[in-house]
């Protein structure tokens, strides 16, 4: 798949994501949210209020260490898939 496929089907799974009116489960978050971090290139550290979340999130991004931007795209969009195929 070339890099303009591949955004604009990272962007679909973002936007489906985004738009999903019902509770994800936490570790299917906690991946989205490390492979979105690496496929945008935002090295900010984990913002939440609460320290048992940044460590949580924190730990998803050092599982995630080392994939790319397309890899990390790649993986984004395979896991939303997934979860709404097994949701039919």
């Amino acid at each position: 798949m070339d890099q303009e496929a591949l955004n604009k089907e990272f962007e679909q799974a973002v936007d489906r994501v985004n738009n999903y009116p019902e509770l994800f489960p936490a570790d299917f978050l906690l991946r989205l949210y490390a492979y979105y971090k690496k496929a945008t290139h935002n090295i900010d550290p984990p913002g939440s209020r609460r320290a048992i979340i940044n460590a949580f999130k924190a730990n998803a991004l050092f599982q995630a260490k080392g994939i790319s931007e397309s890899e990390a795209k790649e993986k984004y969009v395979k896991l939303v898939k997934e979860f709404f195929e097994e949701k039919n």
